[in-house]
């Protein structure tokens, strides 16, 4: 009897053993499952996070990136690529011919399959804002050197283009205009020394045109440096309280002789107004403006200035006149260097074609605007806005 309470005694020790060996079988295998769905979870977590930083170093970088796989598909474009090119933020899957339609980048990726790495890729954008990239590709390969893909970073140089042929044009420019009084005093001065001077009469009017000459070639000197100085930013604004009417009066006494001789009537339409201004530049700028009215307007006719406040706390000043007015076609490269609507009446009166260059520069430096409105038969009108001095002024 024994034995059998014994065997029974027994298996049921082993259920219960059995039953607590199951119990804490499915406890920790559910533990495990619970660790493993939080490893997965910190783990895609951490990617995420990874793939977040990726994108936002890749979005932060002033170069266009490009990341293609081996069959030639985009799998990455960051921001400034979608802004160099004016695509759509996500470009995955595509091939970049379908995106750009630019077959000299199928090239550059032929050159890359066979070169591995090319740097210094000119490709040039038409369109009506011309633009000019620089790229270098590099392929991407494995640990057994098996292609995986291909990676290309465009440098934007359309502002360094851009300068070096604004400095070519201002090279030619400045020659050109040096040429033509220098080719005069040579040849006048050569005439004078062949025998010219002995006549008293002719060597009188060939000094006098000498004379003419040199002091074209120090006013483009001059502007040039001046130009040069406020284009360089080496050239401060003094910035004080400047009672505009009587500046103004006093830049029309400069001009009166020369406004004379032309029977222009001088007309100062300034109320009392007072401006945040650099008096010498101002004096200067306002110059510019009043003998270019003189100069281009119409015999005995007028020149005005006049000024208002505006609602943004700015002063509009205003020089008018009379005169054939300026062609629609130049009105928006009259502030341009060298720029001239008429060239051989321009250099007829004595211009260095850098007056009105030297106006914008100078209200660009004092943080206003300038601009020119005009129909031809109708006269110029030359605004420009300076910051209102609200303190109050004797003047």
């Amino acid at each position: 009897m024994v034995l059998p309470i014994l065997t029974v005694t027994a298996l049921v020790a082993l259920v219960v053993v059995h039953l607590r060996w199951r119990q804490k079988y499915f406890l920790a295998r559910e533990s495990a499952r619970v660790e493993f769905a939080a490893f997965q979870q910190e783990h895609q977590r951490a990617a995420g996070q990874i793939q977040t930083q990726q994108t936002a170093l890749f979005d932060s970088m002033i170069e266009g990136l490009l990341l293609l796989d081996e069959h030639g598909k985009i799998q990455l474009a960051n921001r400034a690529f979608a802004g160099l090119f004016g695509t759509a933020s996500d470009l995955r899957g595509r091939t970049v011919l379908e995106v750009l339609r630019q077959h000299e980048l199928t090239d550059l990726l032929t050159r890359v399959a066979t070169e591995k790495q090319v740097d210094g890729y000119d490709l040039k954008l038409g369109g009506l804002n011309e633009r000019w990239l620089q790229v270098n590709a590099a392929a991407i390969t494995g640990a057994g050197g098996n292609p995986q893909g291909t990676l290309l970073v465009f440098h934007d140089l359309t502002r360094l283009k851009q300068l070096e042929r604004t400095r070519e044009e201002f090279v030619a420019n400045v020659s050109h205009e040096l040429r033509t009084p220098l080719s005069l005093i040579r040849g006048y001065v050569e005439t004078l020394l062949d025998g010219a001077k002995d006549n008293p009469e002719v060597a009188t009017k060939f000094l006098e045109t000498i004379h003419r000459n040199s002091g074209r070639l120090q006013f483009l000197i001059e502007d040039l440096l001046t130009i040069s100085e406020l284009e360089s930013g080496r050239l401060k604004m003094t910035l004080q309280p400047v009672a505009l009417r009587p500046l103004v009066e006093k830049v029309l006494e400069d001009f009166k002789t020369q406004a004379a001789a032309k029977r222009v009537t001088l007309v100062n339409e300034l109320p009392e107004l007072a401006a945040s201004a650099d008096a010498n530049r101002l004096h200067q700028l306002l110059g510019n403006l009043v003998g270019n009215a003189i100069k281009y307007g119409r015999p005995e006719g007028s020149v005005r200035i006049l000024a208002l406040r505006t609602d943004d706390g700015m002063i509009q000043i205003c020089v008018r006149d009379d005169g054939p007015g300026i062609p629609a076609e130049s009105l928006d490269r009259v502030f341009e260097r060298f720029y001239r609507v008429d060239k051989a009446r321009s250099r007829d009166q004595g211009g260095t074609g850098l007056g009105l260059a030297i106006v914008k520069h100078i209200v660009q430096g004092h943080g206003g605007k300038v601009w020119v409105e005009s129909e031809p038969g109708q006269g110029a009108a030359f605004y420009f806005t300076l910051p209102e001095e609200k303190a109050s002024l004797s003047v």
